[in-house]
């Protein structure tokens, strides 16, 4: 059986080697299988919106769930506006889209950024770079053009233009770059963030982002730039200190199951990250978890369960600034078919410092609404809606 790859997106520059993380694999099966990538094209044609919100000074902007696997939204760049859909990722922090000199075939597939075309385009001498992410890289070109994201504009915002695309899924997934959302630290040549050049302008009323983010199709995911919405979240927002000003990192007390603390005894680090799909640890640590939730697994494949036999499963919980924040099975085990389930937890992170350093995907931020408080260095957490 062949199975999706799932991937997370850490970044970091040719030159000067910011992170050492590389971000695994989970499963393998190309996207257009059964048809599901021709039919997201179809469903959800290129557009770009805002949505209103009761505080005006939030620029609400729709995400695009692609098959669990990532969260795309759309931006515009050049004068006049050329569309684009990118991933969006708060492990990186550099903006990327395909040229229009990219042979790639991938690239011929979707919309690619042609600077003959714009009026406000500004050459940066043609300096080559290389971004790395965990899933391959891509090498391009320096620009500088005004880039457009749910109505707010950044002037002179210097982005990269490829000249390739990822590898494996992202290879074929319906996005024409990528937008990473974490510190100025990580990003190439020390290029600001598209973030922080709305922030210095004053575009933005404050220097926070949010996400709403969804697995059902009747609730809308979004990227909220410049305040809150509360309406996403319930009860109060529960404040953590960012421990790592690069990564959006934090500390984690212990992560337990069933009254058992199952890792992190002594405390260990955290990196929330929109751009990785699930919950990333140890390899050894992992394999443990797996077989204390998973004894008997199906195809000699560890995450791999019987989905009659999830129904019994407890919460994991993640305690955190000694705060609770369980994550029930409707979030870990994932449907594959009718009577297989997949458990949504994968090692790799052993490399990383500390060793005992997670990974909080989506898997994660699917249950909790998470704010993002450049300002005072901090996450806000609370219980999605």
């Amino acid at each position: 059986m062949k199975w999706l790859v799932l991937l997370g997106l850490v970044a970091f520059s040719e030159c000067i080697v910011k992170i050492p993380l590389t971000k695994v694999n989970i499963m393998q099966e190309t996207l257009g299988e059964k048809g599901l990538l021709n039919n997201f094209l179809k469903e959800h044609a290129y557009r770009l919106s805002k949505i209103s919100t009761r505080n005006s000074d939030i620029t609400s902007v729709p995400l695009r769930n692609f098959l669990d696997l990532m969260y795309i939204g759309n931006i515009t760049i050049g004068s006049p506006p050329q569309q684009f859909s990118v991933i969006i990722d708060t492990s990186s922090s550099d903006l990327w889209v395909s040229f229009i000199y990219c042979q790639a075939p991938s690239c011929s597939k979707y919309l690619r950024y042609n600077p003959k075309t714009s009026s406000s385009f500004q050459s940066d001498e043609g300096k080559h770079i290389k971004l790395t992410y965990g899933s391959g890289s891509i090498t391009g070109v320096l620009a500088t053009d005004t880039v457009r994201i749910g109505g707010l504009i950044a002037k002179s915002q210097t982005f990269v233009l490829s000249m390739n695309k990822l590898s494996g899924a992202l290879e074929q997934a319906p996005y024409d770059g990528i937008m990473g959302l974490a510190y100025p630290s990580l990003a190439i040549l020390g290029t600001p963030p598209i973030f922080d050049n709305l922030n210095k302008n004053g575009i933005i009323s404050e220097p926070v982002f949010a996400f709403f983010i969804s697995s059902w199709p009747h609730k809308s995911s979004l990227l909220m730039l410049g305040g809150v919405d509360h309406a996403y979240h319930k009860g109060a927002l529960k404040w953590v200190p960012v421990t790592e000003a690069g990564l959006w990192q934090i500390t984690v007390d212990r992560i337990s199951m069933n009254r058992k603390v199952i890792a992190c005894s002594g405390g260990c680090q955290a990196i929330l990250d929109i751009g990785s799909s699930y919950l990333l640890g140890p390899t050894d640590i992992v394999r443990s978890i797996l077989r204390s939730i998973n004894p008997s697994p199906l195809q000699n494949e560890q995450r791999l369960i019987s989905c009659h036999r999830t129904i019994t499963l407890p919460p994991v919980i993640f305690t955190i600034n000694g705060m609770d924040y369980p994550l029930t099975r409707k979030y870990y085990i994932q449907k594959v078919s009718e009577d297989i389930c997949f458990i949504t937890f994968n090692g790799g992170t052993e490399n990383l410092s500390p060793p005992e350093t997670w990974v909080l995907g989506d898997i994660f931020l699917r249950a909790y609404f998470t704010v993002f408080d450049r300002g005072n260095n901090r996450i806000g957490l609370a219980r999605a809606v």
